[in-house]
């Protein structure tokens, strides 16, 4: 059985592992204190029957002592899940220390209402976005940065050779002697199928082009042609339309041309106004309206 005021004497007055001490106050890093502060009542060490509360992985756990087990140090802290549900678990708090002293009690409830509470707080931060720091190291990346230039270094002098070798080989510099790698080989051949390819497409895209051309100088051959026929059309209209105008005249009644000149001569004083010469000399005008089939009616002044 161990005497827990001579553990505390000890603990007190001379040296502890897990006190602090400050000008105000004394306080404890022990992971098992249930208040933090170094004192005879929440000292685990120096109570044979005690209880705390602790949260591991987001989940809080009542951890009891009793003197019943002191003497084996592996089964010294019996462990109790508590629930996520608030009251249920101040209910197994009740119902875990029920004949404990009452500080144990209230202190136990005290620390599981603050645990909770930081733990909601944690919930809530992580669903915000939030900024990571994230350490920048110098020597690293001034190491793979180096790697990388040799790299590159030794990658474009190994595609220097490779297409040196496969120039010559191209040319029959090695003949059938040396047996050169596939890959490159199969790598040489793909480029080829891919160069005759694109000169088969650069063709067709050619003859494509050409033959659009030649369509296109049919259709504007085919329009001239169009417009040099309507042309010809037009100017013999018009030279059908002439004579027409000249056959229609003949076709004027004789009687009333007769009549007409018979109306001149009769006035006597016509010729001596047409003799003045502040009169312009001028001839009576005939109008004569006739109607064609195809044309628009027309007049003609003579």
């Amino acid at each position: 059985m161990q005497n827990d005021d001579i553990i505390w004497g000890i603990i007190n007055k001379s040296f502890c592992s897990f006190k602090v001490n400050t000008k105000t106050h004394k306080f404890c890093r022990n992971e098992y204190n249930l208040t933090g502060l170094c004192s005879r009542v929440s000292c685990p060490l120096a109570n044979s029957q005690y209880a705390t509360v602790r949260e591991e992985n987001g989940i809080c756990y009542l951890y009891m002592k009793t003197i019943e087990r002191a003497a084996f140090p592996s089964k010294l802290w019996e462990k109790v899940k508590l629930s996520r549900n608030f009251e249920k678990a101040l209910g197994q708090i009740n119902e875990n220390l029920v004949f404990w002293p009452n500080y144990l009690k209230q202190k136990c409830k005290q620390r599981f209402v603050k645990i909770t509470q930081y733990l909601i707080r944690m919930r809530k931060l992580r669903l915000k976005n939030t900024k990571k720091l994230v350490p920048v190291q110098r020597k690293i990346e001034r190491r793979e940065r180096r790697r990388e230039d040799k790299a590159l270094v030794a990658a474009r002098i190994d595609n220097a050779i490779e297409k040196q070798l496969l120039e010559r080989l191209q040319k029959g510099v090695y003949g059938d002697i040396y047996n050169f790698p596939k890959m490159a080989f199969d790598k040489a051949l793909k480029e080829e199928e891919l160069t005759d390819e694109e000169d088969m497409e650069a063709e067709e895209d050619d003859e494509e082009k050409r033959e659009i051309d030649r369509d296109v100088e049919a259709e504007l051959e085919r329009e001239m042609e169009d417009e040099e026929e309507e042309m010809e059309r037009v100017y013999v209209a018009a030279d059908d339309f002439e004579e027409s105008d000249a056959s229609d005249i003949e076709d004027i009644n004789p009687e009333l041309l007769d009549e007409i000149e018979k109306e001149v001569q009769d006035q006597p004083t016509s010729s001596k106004v047409l003799r003045n010469p502040k009169f312009p000399k001028t001839k009576p005008s005939i109008e004569i309206e006739y109607e064609m089939e195809s044309e628009p009616t027309q007049r003609l002044r003579h």
